[in-house]
């Protein structure tokens, strides 16, 4: 497993010494009430993707411990105070699951402190500044996620929108997420001021672009979601062996579903395959699934890449079921389904949105031309980011 270090690392070149200035990365991540694959792999693949630019550019990334505000009473070894669903039945089931959340939990410590330049500390509100300093940071990236949603934060998170005194004019916006926010006239006063912290900023969907182009004056573009930016063969590298014989459907939830549970049933049962199941349902291990909460983020890769398909209503279970040209169906979530139904756009994949599980969906999918839109903007999107760490670098 490749370790970084904490320091800026010395490059010879020609006899000279460079030393690569740390670019910052700020996102939702680490501190949260429940561990997030999409979050761990959008953060890694951001962190990839800039490393490789900043052989180039003489960059290198460092993830960013940053708990706001917010999140410091979000525990995720103690999830019940913060859960979206308040039933007594969805907590009976995360106590249930309480063994896998603490074994999850370890994994993604894991994979967060071995896989990334990682801040020796973890910073907020109060001491965010002192991170110049600390640890050698010189500007910052932004994203990706729902950094942008208000709803979800309750308000603007300060580190979000690079408005700490040593994150203005100094950090540029990746693949940020506005969600399904719903602005008062008072959010858009701030969120005019909240938008000049940047230097270039790229958000994931193009809900508001045209609103952010109109009060700004620096580069403002769509892009893709990070994990969009590497391929395949960059997850393989990390993804771990098979963990489950024979052929399976993988069904991924980041909400329980009933629909979305009874499609899963019937599909399996349909194509004669064994249930592997990564959510918060332990008693479904009654109805014969294999519970596999505990699963690390290389698992939940190899989960994916060994599957014969696919059920989720996860942005990133959708993604990462691409990267594997696995054939997938995706569930409303009704909570931000924007970012849902602008990515199966950009994919040429709509008609994968189920909402009820009766809809009629296509069999096979055409990976070829789905992987040569993906192409497309992944290079336009590149080349944002390419751009972008340029102007920040100086």
């Amino acid at each position: 497993m490749k370790e970084f270090g904490d320091i800026c690392t010395k490059v010879r070149f020609l006899g000279f010494t460079i030393m690569k200035k740390n670019i910052g990365i700020v996102s939702y991540n680490i501190n949260c009430n429940f561990t997030n694959y999409g979050s761990a792999l959008q953060s890694w693949a951001l962190s990839q993707t800039i490393d490789r630019m900043g052989e180039e550019l003489g960059l290198q990334s460092k993830l960013i411990d940053y708990c706001p505000t917010v999140m410091t009473e979000y525990d995720i070894l103690h999830p019940f105070k913060n859960m979206w669903d308040t039933d007594e039945q969805s907590k009976r089931m995360v106590e249930l699951t309480m063994p896998a959340i603490r074994e999850n939990y370890e994994k993604f410590e894991q994979f967060y402190t071995h896989r990334f330049r990682r801040t020796k500390k973890k910073y907020n509100d109060n001491d965010f500044d002192a991170i110049v300093d600390d640890e050698e940071i010189h500007s910052f990236v932004c994203g990706s996620d729902t950094i942008f949603c208000i709803d979800e934060f309750k308000g603007f998170v300060e580190g979000y929108w690079a408005n700490f005194e040593c994150m203005r004019d100094n950090a540029i916006a990746y693949a940020a997420s506005f969600g399904d926010s719903h602005f008062q006239p008072q959010d858009y006063v701030t969120l005019d001021k909240r938008l000049k912290n940047f230097l270039a900023i790229g958000l994931r969907e193009q809900q508001m672009i045209p609103y952010v182009k109109s009060h700004t004056d620096v580069p403002v573009q769509r892009v893709v979601d990070p994990t969009l930016l590497l391929n395949r063969d960059d997850y393989e590298q990390i993804t771990c062996p098979r963990l489950v014989d024979g052929n399976y459907l993988l069904l991924y939830s980041r909400r329980y579903n009933k629909a979305m549970e009874d499609f899963a049933i019937k599909l399996a049962k349909e194509k004669n395959l064994r249930i592997v199941e990564i959510s918060l349902r332990a008693t479904n291990v009654d109805r014969g699934h294999i519970m596999m909460y505990g699963a690390g983020v290389e698992e939940f890769l190899s989960l994916i890449k060994y599957s014969q398909c696919v059920v989720t209503n996860s942005f990133h279970g959708m993604i990462m079921s691409v990267q594997f040209e696995k054939l997938f169906y995706a569930f409303s979530r009704e909570q931000c389904d924007n970012k849902v139904i602008e990515l199966l756009q950009l994919m040429g994949l709509s008609d994968r949105l189920l909402v009820t599980g009766q809809e009629s969906v296509m069999g096979k999918i055409d990976y070829e031309q789905v992987q040569s839109r993906i192409g497309n903007y992944r290079n336009e999107s590149l080349g944002y980011l390419k751009k972008a760490l340029t102007i920040i670098k100086e």
